[in-house]
């Protein structure tokens, strides 16, 4: 099966789920610099966080959305979801557990 061919038999589950899930871990690594001003932001501001770190919320909000709503980060995160599922398929060992069992001693 060819991957354009793919889209069609996704599940309900890949579309609404499982590839979002990929989008929110991906769009977070390169919204780090805004995760980790927020973080701090937080951790300095105890209770008063709400009030104080709303410029921060804010970036890191706007830096998520950005991504989110970017067809071509959709289609490389379901292009990334495909291929983990084709090796899933494969192999039948999730990825996340396929790197954990790489030999050490190499």
């Amino acid at each position: 099966m060819e991957l354009n061919q793919a889209e069609d038999h996704l599940r309900h589950v890949e579309k609404d789920v499982l590839i979002p899930k990929i989008m929110r871990e991906k769009a977070r690594e390169r919204c780090s610099d805004h995760v980790q001003d927020f973080t701090k932001c937080c951790k300095d501001s105890g209770f008063l966080m709400v009030v104080k770190c709303r410029k921060e919320n804010s970036a890191l909000k706007e830096c998520l959305t950005a991504h989110y709503r970017n067809p071509d980060f959709y289609e490389e995160c379901k292009m990334e979801y495909l291929k983990e599922r084709e090796e899933f398929r494969k192999t039948g060992i999730h990825s996340k557990n396929r790197l954990q069992k790489l030999p050490t001693n190499i």
